[in-house]
């Protein structure tokens, strides 16, 4: 199991690849805002909450293998997915395999092309998870109590 979590952590510093485009999408307070410069827009996050960067870090935005935008929440479970062709959002709370009595948000996430996965940090309980292609069940693969409310990990 310890390899397990070296090999994922290694590919998980290694795979900035999907923040490439990450400067043609940009978040803001109110959703997120398009890539294309002749129609510039923001695009509402139905039910995206997060608290204030004075609580927590803040949610993050990362651009998937598709050009898709991926947006967390720092206190629940659940990304959202901007389509990159229809902005179609779409909203995918996760099945957690532990900590579901826990305020469980993300502020780091990072796409691992090799294994088809997410992976994702909270720097509210320090925890790092990897998350399925299909956005659906995140699995706890490491805490870290000394990486507690730093905002990201690189």
């Amino acid at each position: 199991m310890a390899n397990r979590i070296a090999f994922t952590f290694a590919l998980f510093l290694a795979s900035s690849a999907c923040l490439a485009g990450s400067d043609t999408w940009s978040l803001k307070r109110d959703g997120v805002v398009t890539p294309y410069p002749a129609g510039k827009r923001v695009v509402e996050l139905p039910g995206w909450h997060w608290a204030d960067e004075r609580y927590s870090c803040p949610p993050v935005l990362a651009v998937g293998p598709r050009g898709e935008a991926l947006v967390t929440s720092n206190v629940v479970p659940t990304l959202w997915k901007v389509d990159a062709a229809t902005l179609r959002v779409t909203a995918h709370p996760l099945e957690l395999d532990t900590d579901q009595d826990k305020d469980v948000g993300f502020s780091t996430l990072r796409y691992v092309p090799g294994e088809d996965v997410w992976i994702a940090f909270s720097a509210a309980q320090g925890s790092t998870w990897r998350i399925d292609a299909g956005l659906t069940r995140a699995q706890k693969l490491a805490d870290a109590p000394a990486g507690r409310m730093k905002c990201a990990i690189n």
